[in-house]
């Protein structure tokens, strides 16, 4: 039976090459993604026409009725749930705290916070033993921002995916005993086009030469390193976090 792989925010960059990574590696896919519907048919075809099972479904994770009907329809399409990748984040147009209105935050935190929690508290609800679930594994694809902060762009992108990494801690321990495995992955400058929507299209460019290894990361990258943490190779692994920063 295919492993059944759950990614929010599938449509484009890291989710996407998740996504294409995971149909090679033999995952059954649930692709949820907000807006990009055209982009995420094109994606179901092209895993299927490489032999792969694929399904899109539209949802907002950051409403708790979209996150219900999101986990019922993944059970009705597929009968199970054995990973889930937390990809969906938005962030907005760089700026300094004392312009921030709190449309903004409530906007930053109810997708990158609230939305992970809830659908962490969905697949826990099936994965876990003590509900007849086999176990499984959540990734949280957080980021460097959270330790870096993103002084003068967007401290709140960085103090929500804060809140992912304590989520991730803390859940780890609570559904370790569940069968169930919870990590992160942190990504760096990686190129996609999340920073279009910061409103610099060319951070990636710009930040390079201060990065260590020289140049920006691509989408592939963060893929492999969330398959890892997916996959039964980090078995021993609860959590933990996996840097994807070029040693930024």
């Amino acid at each position: 039976m295919q492993p059944v792989m759950l990614i929010t925010g599938a449509s484009r960059g890291i989710g996407a090459a998740t996504a294409l990574l995971a149909a090679e590696r033999g995952y059954a896919l649930a692709l949820a993604y907000r807006r990009e519907r055209e982009a995420a048919a094109a994606l179901v075809a092209q895993i299927s026409a490489a032999g792969g099972t694929a399904r899109a479904f539209a949802a907002d994770v950051s409403c708790e009725n979209d996150v219900l009907r999101l986990f019922g329809e993944v059970d009705k399409a597929f009968g199970r749930l054995d990973v889930l990748v937390n990809n969906a984040g938005i962030l907005e147009r760089q700026m300094l705290l004392e312009d921030m209105d709190v449309a903004r935050l409530q906007r930053v935190f109810a997708v990158n916070v609230t939305g992970t929690f809830l659908c962490c508290r969905e697949a826990v609800k099936r994965m876990a033993h003590k509900h007849g679930g086999d176990g499984g594994s959540i990734v949280n694809v957080s980021s460097m921002a959270s330790r870096l902060g993103s002084p003068n762009e967007y401290i709140d992108y960085a103090a929500a995916k804060g809140a992912v990494d304590s989520l991730t801690i803390g859940l780890a321990k609570e559904v370790a005993g569940e069968g169930i495995r919870v990590n992160a992955v942190r990504p760096g400058l990686i190129k996609t086009e999340i920073h279009a929507s910061g409103g610099e299209p060319g951070r990636v460019e710009r930040l390079q030469a201060a990065i260590p290894l020289g140049r920006g990361g691509e989408a592939e990258e963060v893929a492999r390193a969330i398959l890892f943490l997916a996959s039964d190779e980090s078995s021993y692994s609860t959590g933990s976090f996996v840097d994807v920063s070029g040693g930024r």
